[in-house]
């Protein structure tokens, strides 16, 4: 067991999550664990409180309290990445160079492990080493039932310069999804902020609700936050294909603001009253018959300056089994979509 330490945070170092930070220092803490110490006041940054998600600068001091040994692990020992999982997580891969890794995550894996989630991207990612000593870093996270493009960053520098790109709005993603009903304009932005609901109730603290725009400054908590949507094809007024664009990332975002306007995405429980069938008024995220009940959004593909190279790169991912089925029921194929559906806008 160590003592208390103060650690300054060295100019490669800075411009970077405070839980990232503490992971690559001291492994043997698991993701949990170091929420648990920030959220106790156990790690301060120059003597103040963070949040797990705070971000450390070159120079700031950071107090850890006393850890086990770098060869003592909290709880369980994490289990070596099995032989099917690493060819899992390496089928991923659709993009790969000596500084970034990207992979079209499946619907259902989580990004990051949390409460009761043991078997995520995070821990897979041991496997995507390819030959470097060090695992790859999530730069940004999906939800556990989005599917999609989803990058990794294989050096330190290349994780500072993708982050920093995202957090100032320099990358670009587009999102499809099958929603109920038929959004009307078919072209529009949802300006709804988001707050985090509060209260009781199992899983209620990781709702997002939203509150109109001329509330937000005066609603505590609560988060501006923009999505462009484009509808591109629909089936009578039952469901349509629709494009999206986070021009803010917040939690939920694109699963809340599509739900705010009537419109859930098919097969979202958390917003769109999953056991409520649509019945073509908009709401319902079940249309019943051959569509699969399950989360039809899809993190189609990501724009970004490479970190290196500073050329411009596209990513795309192919759809789930699931969308691709409910495509191929409505008659759509991914050709029918524009190359940029917000171009103009």
């Amino acid at each position: 067991m160590s003592r208390v330490q103060q650690i300054e945070v060295t100019p490669d170092e800075g411009d970077q999550r405070i839980d990232r930070w503490i992971r690559n220092k001291f492994p043997q803490l698991k993701q949990g664990q170091i929420e648990k110490l920030c959220r106790k006041g156990e790690v301060r940054v120059d003597g103040g409180r963070v949040k797990s998600s705070s971000r450390v600068e070159a120079g700031q001091i950071v107090r850890m309290p006393p850890l086990p040994d770098a060869h003592v692990t909290y709880g369980k020992e994490q289990a070596r990445v099995s032989d099917a999982d690493a060819k899992l997580i390496q089928s991923c891969v659709i993009y790969r160079d000596e500084h970034i890794i990207a992979i079209n995550k499946p619907s259902g894996l989580p990004t990051q492990g949390g409460s009761k989630q043991t078997r995520h991207v995070d821990g897979l990612s041991e496997a995507l080493k390819f030959g470097f000593e060090e695992k790859p870093r999530l730069v940004h996270r999906l939800d556990k039932d989005t599917s999609g493009v989803l990058l990794l960053a294989r050096t330190r520098q290349a994780a500072k310069s993708l982050t920093a790109a995202m957090r100032h709005r320099e990358t670009r993603k587009i999102y499809w999804a099958v929603v109920a009903g038929v959004p009307r304009p078919y072209l529009g932005e949802i300006k709804y902020g988001l707050v985090k609901a509060g209260g009781g109730g199992r899983g209620l603290g990781e709702k997002m609700l939203c509150v109109h725009p001329r509330d937000v400054d005066r609603t505590e908590g609560a988060k501006r936050a923009n999505t462009l949507y484009s509808t591109l094809y629909r089936v009578a007024e039952r469901a349509a294909w629709v494009a999206m664009e986070p021009i803010t990332g917040r939690t939920h975002q694109l699963r809340a603001h599509m739900a705010e306007i009537g419109h859930p995405i098919i097969g979202d429980g958390k917003y769109g009253g999953s056991s409520q069938e649509n019945l073509g008024d908009g709401w319902g995220a079940k249309i019943g018959g051959a569509v699969s009940d399950k989360l039809h959004l899809h993190a189609r593909e990501m724009r970004f300056e490479h970190p290196e190279t500073r050329k411009q790169i596209t990513v795309t991912a192919d759809m789930p089994e699931h969308m691709a089925e409910t495509f191929e029921t409505f008659g759509w194929t991914p050709e029918l979509a524009a190359n940029d559906p917000f171009e103009g806008v």
